[in-house]
């Protein structure tokens, strides 16, 4: 769990790669094959204690000082892969934006100016010796960003309400890599001959860049995660953002600006309702 997400928890969406075991070095491969053997996997319930036990700490622990050997697993067409939850490096990673989300003073109480210089410290270490070095998770507050649901298919939407016995609802998306990578490059492609260069094209690159570094028959997962708790269940059930995208990419493609326009207002005026919950009593 990065800091980001660990402060204002639980309301965080994930966007995940699950890879083969054949992806790792030889002896990662061996440590991810026993695990997956394992009786309990932990949750991400599990992820998210362990980063607020840490932050309770005296001082706070903001970055673990050692890295996890926790992932979540998932089987592919009879193919175990994994998602290693590489706390350590996503925890320097989120570091990078703390300084925009609170004020200083605020974020001196959270993590003081002494415990952030020294993970700044470790991670340049760190980096050095391992300059390649790359998440298998990214992580949003308080939304699930536009370009997540390009990814993604409506017909790949997993949705289950809460159960009786006190299990939380799910919403996610689950796709083979292959496919998540056609569908970035056809909407940036649609994009880019439609209009210019802007954040969402940028966010776009951004994120195939960052899937070009798997294995070619990994499973991408996005996953509403935390928010599923912030949403009423009508209003997440009624949830089809990555259609909606669908919808406003194809539009684009065809010309028709004003049907793209109706397909990003409802996207928009979904997404702003969970972003202003982020400012409730």
């Amino acid at each position: 769990m990065s800091v980001v997400s660990s402060v204002l928890v639980p309301y965080a969406s994930y966007l995940r790669v699950y890879e083969p075991l054949a992806a790792f070095p030889a002896a990662e491969r061996a440590h991810w094959a026993r695990y997956a053997g394992r009786e309990r996997i932990p949750t991400a319930q599990d992820e998210l204690r362990r980063s607020l036990a840490d932050l309770a700490a005296t001082p706070p622990v903001g970055v673990p000082a050692h890295e996890s050997a926790d992932a979540f697993v998932a089987e592919v067409d009879g193919v175990v892969c994994v998602c290693p939850w590489r706390t350590r490096l996503r925890g320097w990673l989120a570091l990078d934006g703390l300084t925009d989300m609170f004020p200083g003073a605020v974020l001196d109480a959270v993590l003081p100016p002494v415990v952030r210089g020294q993970a700044v410290a470790d991670h340049e270490r760190w980096a050095e010796r391992n300059p390649d070095a790359r998440p298998w998770i990214r992580t949003a507050v308080w939304q699930v960003p536009v370009r997540w649901f390009v990814l993604f298919s409506d017909e790949e939407r997993e949705y289950r309400e809460a159960g009786e016995g006190g299990e939380p609802p799910l919403l996610r998306y689950r796709t083979p890599m292959v496919q998540a990578r056609r569908r970035l490059a056809r909407g940036l492609k649609t994009l880019r001959d439609s209009m210019d260069d802007g954040p969402l094209t940028e966010g776009l690159v951004d994120v195939g860049r960052w899937l070009e570094e798997f294995h070619p028959r990994a499973l991408v997962e996005l996953d509403y995660g935390g928010l599923v708790h912030a949403l009423p269940p009508k209003q997440l059930a009624a949830d089809r953002s990555a259609a909606d995208v669908a919808e406003g990419i194809a539009a684009l493609g065809a010309g028709d600006a004003d049907r793209a326009s109706e397909a990003y207002a409802r996207l928009a005026e979904r997404w702003r309702a969970v972003r202003d919950r982020q400012f409730a009593n």
